[in-house]
């Protein structure tokens, strides 16, 4: 039974959003300020299978509680932002920092619910299938069993969502990738998001690959491609 960390201040949204995620079949573990949140994300090891944060808390900025969940032990947890702050700038600011999708309020338990599984297939889908597996692309390698990327020989640290996207490169190498495309092989067909999702982890993803950042190329009005065209 998958497990959901909900950080959620409004107690009314909070009880709501517990109560449906728990009739879908989720174990769901509630709390309404950031610093119980990370402790119970400091205790629990790996139990949670996703976690969904607002931003508007009364005890601190719900960014920070994704930034500590990105720069600790649990850096690969999925996360999704349930928030009502709305302008692009705090959606793009959280894609940035590693979250792996949003939703805006209001919204309906339904799509909610959608977004979790949508997730939690994907990163299982992942799993399934990386056994055995390492890519390579000049600077750049990925194991797929140890979940490890390296730069020339060196690991990096990526979360979830950044390290399928380098794998999915590496596995079309020199083909333009249009975002739909990616948005499809790398967030699933279920994903309802926006495709400047893609933009934001393009930009994480290339600040953490140093000397082989250039190998991910933009094609303007289109989307991406690793490596230049064979010449």
């Amino acid at each position: 039974m998958p497990s959901i960390l909900l950080l959620e201040d409004d107690a009314d949204i909070r009880a709501g959003m517990d109560q449906h995620l728990k009739r879908e079949g989720f174990t769901v573990a509630a709390y309404g300020e950031g610093k119980d949140a990370l402790k119970a994300l400091q205790a629990s090891g790996a139990k949670f299978d996703v976690a969904l944060l607002d931003l508007t808390l009364p005890d601190m900025d719900g960014l920070d509680v994704l930034r500590a969940i990105r720069s600790g032990p649990l850096r690969s947890l999925p996360v999704v932002l349930v928030t009502a702050r709305n302008e692009e700038i705090d959606r793009v600011l959280g894609l940035e920092l590693g979250a792996d999708d949003y939703i805006s309020k209001p919204f309906s338990v339904r799509e909610l619910v959608a977004r979790v599984r949508a997730i939690l297939r994907r990163a299982a889908f992942i799993e399934d299938t990386a056994h055995g597996q390492v890519l390579a692309f000049g600077a750049l390698s990925v194991d797929l069993d140890m979940h490890i990327a390296r730069v020339e020989g060196e690991a990096i640290e990526l979360t979830r969502r950044e390290f399928e996207l380098l794998a999915y490169f590496l596995k079309n190498p020199r083909r333009v990738l249009g975002r739909e495309r990616i948005l499809q092989q790398v967030w699933g067909l279920e994903y309802l998001g926006e495709s400047r999702t893609i933009d934001a982890h393009v930009r994480r993803v290339r600040s953490k690959l140093g000397p082989a950042a250039d190998l991910i190329e933009t094609v303007v009005g289109v989307g991406y491609r690793l490596g230049s065209v064979e010449k």
